[in-house]
């Protein structure tokens, strides 16, 4: 069935963009741009789910800081009043010493010292909710990270293999760290409208028409900010699996891994070129945005100025005539200014916040792809041990976007106890039928039977668990020795004769014994003391890996393919000694190697040509006596 991704995810069958083309955004008007403001709420609400106690502490606070800005100016506006007042006294009383004894700087002494505590308040209280936001922010980012890995653990390998998804996945990332300022401005929009409305109700006891000079000034900056948030938005969109490349680039030219081949076939000259005309063609497209906002912005910001200042010649007309106060006219025009600064700020943030929900959707719209390889309501349980074995029923399986069938038409057994060897050329589908054996997809046609029930009918993480498998491409994690087997099994991480039994089954103990720090060193170069391994030495790391599990059902798929001939004869003459008992599918181009299964079974074109043991494949005389003869007369 053909996968459906929500809210703007991949449908199979679409081609990918080519070279030259672009990925278009999904937002393009207003209309959908306003709607974007749909994710603010989950956003809060996950906010608000991360530390109850920081984020009403947050709002409680800035509750009381956003207040404070109009009294202290009501407050200068009384201290200029009181001056005022105080001049005209000034004939009779000539100096200092008789303004004292007369008691009249009383008033204004308590005045500046209120305006004083006003101003410490308000930067003690600035210093706290920047602190309560860092921290929110940095559990909210932390919080998020951690759901985006489980929901990533969920889903299936199919997503994992598809570009679309993939885009999508690395803007969820950048989003994560990206959207915690986004907590600041919601909540420092919140305080802002909190200190307008006290600004607005200042302004309308004087002057009501203000507001709406103010507004008309506004409008058109607000309106300018919000489309130019929502193109540097659509510019991030397109550009996204260029991004990817640019940090693709980045950790091929400067990793520890690479570093041999990189400089053994002076590819630094080209990854470098690569890397700046792809930077230089995002920059542009940036740069292109950046000169537009600034141009039209200066032209916005220019009709709010002329706004501001009509405004203040009005008042200090009306001053003048002896409708204001001075203290009124500093407290209206330092009102005006800084609610229009305020109103500014508030409008352009809007735009900035609806920019911001674009991208909260890269964010929401991953948590709704749902995986499809799930487990049954009422799953059967594994059975212990397996009696009949796997069955393939006209399988058939062809990857997403793929003209051709991966494999078709499987019907075989593998037996319980069986020793099952895979033979065929690169392409052949050696591996899918692996997948498909551990459920990592599900096949498009027939059916794969465990004792008798379809897969789908068990737990899909305790099938897993029943299964020890280790892929050619193995993972090289940098952890220490121990854990490297223990990702094996990794709840028996803590179960060290566990894991040296492991070591010991894959010959990976006589490579743990030469390190300097044996089970406890870490491995690789990323980290400070570690130590590299040879290709050879990873791989009996990795089937230690099998061995750490017990699975009744072990599966090595080419994970030998570093190791010369006699180690991996011994490894696998080792691993068919082990399996006794055991059910286990081994693919190796290594006739050697194959020859060692009770049975063989020849993949060409993802089909079954051949099947039977090796004395029988070679009296056939078909293809595997062909490639068997081919590798044998390499040795003579």
């Amino acid at each position: 069935m053909p996968r459906q991704y929500s809210m703007g995810g991949r449908v199979p069958g679409k081609a990918s963009p080519q070279p030259g083309g672009r990925n278009e955004p999904p937002h393009q008007n207003l209309r959908e741009r306003f709607a974007a403001l749909r994710n603010l709420p989950p956003f809060l609400k996950s906010i608000w789910q991360t530390s109850k106690l920081l984020s009403v502490s947050s709002i409680a606070l800035r509750l009381l800081r956003a207040l404070l800005p109009v009294a202290t100016l009501y407050v200068g506006k009384l201290i200029i009043d009181e001056v005022v007042r105080l001049l005209a006294m000034h004939a009779a009383h000539s100096g200092i010493a008789e303004w004292l004894a007369s008691g009249a700087l009383t008033h204004l002494w308590m005045l500046l010292a209120l305006e004083f505590s006003l101003a410490v308040g308000a930067d003690i209280l600035g210093r706290i909710v920047s602190m309560i936001d860092s921290l929110l922010g940095e559990l909210y980012a932390n919080t998020t990270s951690i759901k985006l890995m489980e929901h990533a653990a969920s889903l299936d390998l199919e997503d994992f293999e598809d570009a679309d998804l993939q885009d999508k996945l690395d803007r969820a990332r950048r989003q994560v760290a990206g959207r915690s300022s986004l907590l600041s401005q919601l909540l420092g929009q919140a305080q802002d409208m909190v200190t307008i409305v006290s600004f607005a109700i200042g302004l309308m006891v004087y002057a009501p028409w203000l507001i709406v000079l103010l507004l008309i000034a506004l409008v058109p900056a607000f309106l300018g900010e919000f489309h130019f948030n929502a193109q540097s938005y659509a510019v991030n969109y397109q550009w996204t699996p260029e991004r990817r490349e640019l940090d693709y680039l980045r950790q091929v030219g400067a990793s520890a891994q690479n570093a041999k081949e990189v400089k053994s076939f002076g590819l630094n000259g080209f990854l470098i070129d690569r890397y700046r005309v792809l930077s230089q063609s995002i920059y542009l497209a940036n740069r292109r945005i950046a000169l537009r906002r600034a141009s039209w912005g200066g032209l916005f910001t220019t009709i709010g100025t002329i706004g501001y200042y009509a405004a203040y010649a009005i008042i200090a007309y009306r001053t003048v005539r002896g409708d204001f106060s001075v203290g009124d006219l500093t407290f209206l025009s330092s009102s005006f200014r800084r609610l229009r600064t305020l109103l500014e700020n508030l409008l352009i943030g809007f735009s900035q916040v609806a920019g911001q929900a674009l991208y909260l959707d890269d964010l929401f719209s991953f948590f709704h792809i749902e995986p499809e390889i799930l487990s049954p309501e009422h799953p059967r349980p594994f059975p212990n041990p397996v009696r009949e074995g796997f069955v393939f029923e006209n399988v058939g399986f062809r990857y997403p976007d793929a003209e051709r069938w991966a494999v078709r038409n499987l019907d075989f057994t593998l037996r319980a106890g069986e020793v099952l060897a895979l033979v065929g050329e690169n392409g052949a589908g050696k591996t899918t039928l692996v997948k498909l054996l551990s459920r990592l997809y599900d096949p498009d046609e027939g059916r794969i039977l465990l004792d008798g029930y379809p897969l789908s009918d068990y737990d899909l993480e305790e099938l897993r668990l029943n299964i020890g498998v280790i892929f050619q491409d193995f993972v090289r994690y940098y952890f220490s020795a121990s854990d490297n087997i223990a990702v094996g099994r990794i709840d028996a991480r803590d179960d060290h004769a566990r894991i040296a039994g492991a070591a010991q089954r894959s010959m990976a103990d006589e490579v743990i014994d030469r390190l300097p720090h044996h089970y406890e060193q870490m491995l690789g170069k990323l980290f400070k003391s570690g130590v590299d391994l040879s290709g050879g030495e990873w791989q009996k790391i990795a089937i230690a890996r099998a061995y750490m599990r017990d699975a009744p059902l072990l599966i090595l798929d080419e994970p030998t393919a570093a190791l010369d001939a006699r180690s991996e004869f011994e490894v696998f003459q080792r691993f068919k000694e082990l399996s006794h008992g055991k059910t286990a599918v081994i693919i190796s181009h290594r006739f050697s190697t194959v020859r060692m299964a009770d049975r063989i079974v020849v993949l060409d074109g993802g089909r079954i040509e051949e099947m039977g043991s090796h004395e029988e494949l070679l009296a056939a005389g078909g293809h595997y006596a062909e490639l068997f003869e081919l590798q044998a007369s390499g040795y003579r």
